[in-house]
């Protein structure tokens, strides 16, 4: 499944490691270090300006316009589509 992240970004949900406030990124200097180095790396996308939140996968770090708990509920809307029962089959 994918996840519209804002920005015009669409992710695949499977690769989604952690979503977190931007704010969270200034507290803590392992953050800090870790956003350094993907942006060193070429790994960042999104612009930082109206970032709400920092979603990161297994290849790239994204800034979202977007907050967490909209974000979360988008996550939670794939995960609850993913499970329910195909019967499109029975229609036809």
């Amino acid at each position: 499944m994918f996840i519209h992240i804002g920005n015009d970004t669409v992710i695949q949900s499977k690769d989604v490691i952690s979503i977190i406030d931007r704010n969270v990124i200034t507290s803590s200097s392992i953050m800090e270090e870790m956003m350094a180095n993907a942006a060193k790396n070429n790994q960042i996308r999104g612009p930082v300006d109206e970032s709400k939140s920092v979603v990161i996968t297994s290849d790239l770090i994204y800034y979202s316009s977007l907050s967490v708990p909209t974000l979360k509920k988008r996550t939670s809307m794939i995960s609850m589509i993913s499970k329910l029962d195909d019967y499109s089959d029975e229609i036809e």
